[in-house]
């Protein structure tokens, strides 16, 4: 058993002043430490001439290109590198040029079998009566696949890079901020973006939907819609824009559409190269529901050019939204 000890004797273990330390009832310092206000230290102006020119000597010599030998040398050698990096490009362009079919050749790759099997049989094995949208969504939609990432990953640079911490801001910011770029409550610009934001919004869709039967597709009427939004945007500013769109339904969007074009060439991918037949019809070429996947793989494309354009905007403009 433990013996007890009187208070007093209690006071002056370790124990205790441990305990007091802990909980936050004792300082330290009280009474060890000599406290006395401190005096602002005032500069004279000779003081803050002096600083001011041994700071701009100091800067002259660093910087002087004339006597610093160091900075001589890296000069010297930035240059140096800086020809002979421009002397291997030309060298490796001539060369490329040089090893170039020659103009009208017969055997160029131009004139081969491929581009005479996208004219003979685009329609028949692709079902889009537009050849250049057959080509895109289907003989080459491995590369139209990697496109729309890279326009998915330049706008995840821009967040990165522009993008303000919304814990930051303040709503008087934001009120401020968000017209600074262009006329508050302009009522001509309001009433022509009245008039004309539906229509163009409806023609992007039209241009998208009507990408495998004639000029058009997914490029083209995103970025018509893209415009259509910016013009709303210039024209109500945010507050009503984020009322439908917002930085979240731009990556659902983005994510969604990129998704489904990644599942649903997986499976052509698939099916072709293991010469399985696809369940998946092509229809009659000249409806609208027709040419298998290149409807919905336009719709996709269209998505996330839409929604790159105007986050590029917004980014660019006021660094969120």
């Amino acid at each position: 058993m433990s013996k007890k000890i009187p208070r007093s004797d209690y006071e002056k273990t370790v124990s205790f002043h441990f305990k007091r330390w802990l909980s936050g009832t004792d300082d330290t310092f009280a009474g060890k430490v000599e406290m006395k206000p401190q005096t602002v230290k005032r500069k004279n102006n000779a003081e803050i001439m002096e600083r001011e020119i041994a700071k701009k000597d100091l800067r002259e010599r660093v910087y002087d290109l004339a006597n610093n030998r160091e900075l001589k040398w890296v000069g010297k050698l930035y240059n140096c590198f800086a020809v002979f990096f421009c002397l291997v490009l030309a060298v490796m362009l001539l060369f490329a040029v040089s090893n170039l079919p020659s103009f009208g050749e017969a055997s160029n790759p131009v004139n081969n079998e491929v581009s005479a099997r996208y004219i003979e049989k685009g329609m028949e094995e692709t079902g889009a009566v537009n050849i250049v949208t057959g080509m895109i969504l289907d003989y080459r939609a491995f590369d139209t696949l990697g496109e729309s990432h890279v326009l998915f990953i330049a706008t995840c640079a821009v967040l990165l890079l522009l993008r303000v911490d919304p814990k930051k801001k303040k709503e008087e910011e934001e009120a401020a901020n968000d017209r600074v770029l262009e006329p508050k409550n302009d009522v001509i610009l309001q009433t022509v973006a009245r008039f004309l934001v539906p229509p163009v919004i409806i023609f992007g869709i039209y241009v998208i939907l009507g990408g495998h039967l004639g000029p058009g597709g997914g490029f083209s009427g995103g970025a018509i819609i893209g415009a259509g939004l910016i013009l709303y945007l210039n024209a109500f500013g945010f507050k009503k824009t984020e009322k439908f769109f917002t930085a979240k339904t731009y990556k659902i969007m983005s994510v969604a559409a990129l998704g489904t074009y990644a599942l649903c060439k997986s499976y052509s991918f698939y099916t072709g190269a293991n010469d399985i037949h696809s369940i998946i019809p092509l229809g009659t070429p000249g409806n609208i529901l027709s040419s298998g996947l290149i409807l919905i793989l336009n719709i996709c494309v269209g998505i996330v050019v839409a929604g790159t354009m105007y986050t590029f905007y917004c980014m660019f403009r006021k660094g969120d939204y």
